[in-house]
């Protein structure tokens, strides 16, 4: 299946966010997707384009979000948490199934590449 819409294209960070907000239960917070791309990414999140990202795949419809509660904890600040949506994960999906098609057969050259850094 394809992504009907060529504005629903992924690009690198777009990918680490979904698959991020997917790690942690499909349900995240802005510090809990900028740990997990740092965990799992090896790559430093800024807060500021963290969130400006997350605004545009929410445009895309590729994520919804919601408020939750205030608390005490944060100055009576609510967290905006993230959810991927059926589209989003489709997305994600064909995003990761072009990125192995490309590297199908490349082990070799990948490999020396890997080694030369």
């Amino acid at each position: 299946m394809s992504i009907s819409n060529p504005n629903k294209n992924l690009g690198e960070f777009e990918q680490l966010i979904l698959l991020a907000i997917l790690r942690v239960n499909n349900k995240s917070h802005g510090s809990e997707i900028a740990d997990t791309i740092e965990q799992y990414g090896n790559r430093n999140t800024n807060f500021g384009a963290l969130y400006t990202v997350l605004s545009r795949l929410e445009q895309k419809g590729l994520v919804v979000s919601e408020v939750g509660e205030a608390t005490a904890k944060r100055g009576g600040r609510a967290k905006k948490y993230f959810k991927v949506t059926g589209a989003g994960e489709i997305a994600v999906k064909q995003s990761v199934n072009t990125i192995l098609n490309m590297s199908k057969g490349l082990n070799l050259l990948l490999d020396k590449t890997m080694s030369i850094q």
